[in-house]
């Protein structure tokens, strides 16, 4: 009798702990599965069940429907995008910062490559925040800007981007590989203008003007023939009031915040031509600018170009090919009216600090 009552509890109990052990494995080795095929697990059951909640509405607009736990916002050129062939894209990641996440991903529908940034939820603002947001960023249509496709909403608050690939890189890439190409003055003028072209509508296009917030030489991609494309503008208005900020601090350390910034919701036209007058220099000097805390007595640039400014060895902060050509070419007038130009944007004094259209028109007459 013993024997039986011990049976009868035992064998059960032993059935309960095997069945929750071959359920951890399966679903373990699941979610291992989905990690590797996909950017983001399914939710639920095939395509069909998953209704595109936000869809466009038209060719320039949007339709909203706050419905259900999942959402698209589809933009010009992703129309054809759908909940399925996002998730299931087969990626590979590019890139990881503190927020988020960028894949490189063949999707089965439009673009045979696209860039999939993944933020992720314990970062990103509230579903009705992003829309919002994406509506204005979506609707930003430039040469010298990457669109938005898509704008996917997830069920658990994780947001997924939809960007066109290019194979080119990033700027920061282009320069950091010492290419002959980027020592080319007629490259640098080209790009120069291209990004403040980008910037420009930005900042002028709409009646409320779009803030980058997070300007940088990885933020801007490359066409084969050297055209600059500007991404990530209002990435920021994405994130939750932490992850901002912490973006912000990033872009402290690596020399592109502006000396008045304080909080990322500060954000504005000016500090965004602070971080264009960091990219000039860059392009210049063909190497990174790293900044270090500043005191009382810094003035406000990137430390690698400060003391070259201060002692008025302006030559000094060119790349050698540069002053070669522009020798040989008889631009050092040129040379030298860039890098005023780049420092000016680099005013201590937001007020000083020239526009866009002031900076476009300043280069153009400079590439001449």
């Amino acid at each position: 009798m013993r024997k039986a009552v011990i049976n009868a509890v035992l064998f059960p109990a032993l059935a309960v702990v095997v069945a929750l052990a071959v359920f951890y494995f399966v679903r373990r080795r699941r979610r291992r599965r989905c990690g590797a095929r996909s950017v983001l697990p399914s939710h639920g059951g095939g395509g069909g069940a998953r209704a595109d909640r936000l869809q466009a509405a038209g060719s320039d607009s949007v339709g909203y429907d706050a419905g259900g736990d999942e959402a698209l916002v589809r933009f010009p050129g992703g129309e054809a995008l759908t909940v399925a062939a996002i998730l299931e894209a087969p990626g590979e990641v590019v890139a990881k910062s503190a927020h988020s996440t960028l894949y490189r991903a063949g999707l089965s529908a439009g673009e045979a490559v696209a860039l999939l940034r993944f933020v992720r939820p314990a970062c990103a603002a509230s579903a009705e925040e992003a829309a919002a947001a994406a509506r204005a960023l979506g609707a930003a249509r430039h040469p010298n800007l990457v669109p938005i496709r898509a704008l996917y909403i997830g069920p658990r608050g994780e947001k997924l981007l939809v960007h066109p690939f290019y194979a080119a890189g990033s700027l920061r890439r282009f320069l950091q590989e010492g290419i002959n190409d980027s020592q080319r003055w007629e490259i640098i003028c080209k790009l120069s203008i291209g990004i403040v072209k980008g910037l420009d509508h930005l900042h002028t296009a709409s009646q409320k003007p779009i803030i980058h917030g997070n300007l940088k030489t990885n933020n801007i991609m490359l066409d084969a023939d050297f055209q600059p494309r500007i991404s990530d503008f209002g990435l920021c208005l994405l994130l939750n009031p932490a992850a901002a900020q912490e973006m912000l601090e990033t872009s402290a350390m690596q020399g592109y915040k502006a000396p008045e910034l304080i909080k990322m919701r500060d954000v504005t036209r000016e500090s965004d031509i602070y971080s264009l007058g960091v990219i000039m220099l860059e392009m210049l000097a063909q190497k990174e600018v790293v900044d270090k805390p500043p005191n009382a007595r810094d003035i406000h640039l990137p430390v690698s170009f400060k003391d070259l400014v201060l002692e008025r060895k302006i030559s000094e902060a060119f790349g050698s090919e540069l002053i070669k050509q522009s020798k040989n070419s008889g631009k050092e007038e040129n040379l030298n009216a860039y890098f005023e130009l780049a420092t000016a944007c680099c005013n201590p004094s937001p007020s000083l600090r020239p526009d866009t259209k002031k900076i476009l028109k300043k280069l153009e007459d400079i590439a001449r």
